[in-house]
């Protein structure tokens, strides 16, 4: 298991490229799932020093928060409610431009701007959510679907 992470600046595409191994290697021999997702948070806050990004679980109707990196966070999501709670709804990665015109959009920080939450799978089954935050506009786009996609398909 690596212990520091080797930060890549570049292409967002390079930098996600050169995260992914590294992910991989922070998982690698892990069973805790709450040390992986807190690594995983880790170290896409470490490359990319996005505002908040972190994960929500579903535990019985409601999606509650896990590891996170970034400020103190809203608790427990409804179904449907917000930008996670409608990805968990929909089973699809959501990408907001403006999450202040994402109608029902949940404000746990006025500093977030633009969110991509992207559904976590365990067996098939939706299990929780990866949520990250800017406080930029219209922040993320194909290339952190594809890639974070593929990071949170790793979490064994």
């Amino acid at each position: 298991m690596a212990e520091d992470l080797s930060i890549l600046q570049g292409t967002k595409a390079a930098q996600y490229e050169s995260l992914l191994p590294q992910i991989k290697g922070l998982l690698e021999g892990e069973t805790n799932l709450v040390a992986n997702l807190a690594n995983i948070a880790a170290a896409l806050k470490e490359q990319f020093n996005w505002w908040w990004v972190g994960f929500y679980w579903i535990q019985e109707d409601e999606l509650v928060l896990g590891p996170f990196q970034g400020p103190v966070a809203c608790t427990r999501i409804k179904k449907g409610r917000g930008v996670c709670g409608k990805s968990w709804e929909t089973e699809k990665t959501l990408i907001v431009e403006d999450v202040e015109q994402f109608p029902g959009h949940i404000a746990c920080s006025s500093f977030s701007k633009s969110e991509i939450v992207v559904p976590v799978f365990k067996n098939g089954q939706i299990a929780g959510v990866l949520d990250v935050d800017s406080e930029h506009l219209a922040h993320f786009d194909e290339t952190d679907r594809a890639f974070l996609e593929k990071i949170v398909d790793l979490i064994p």
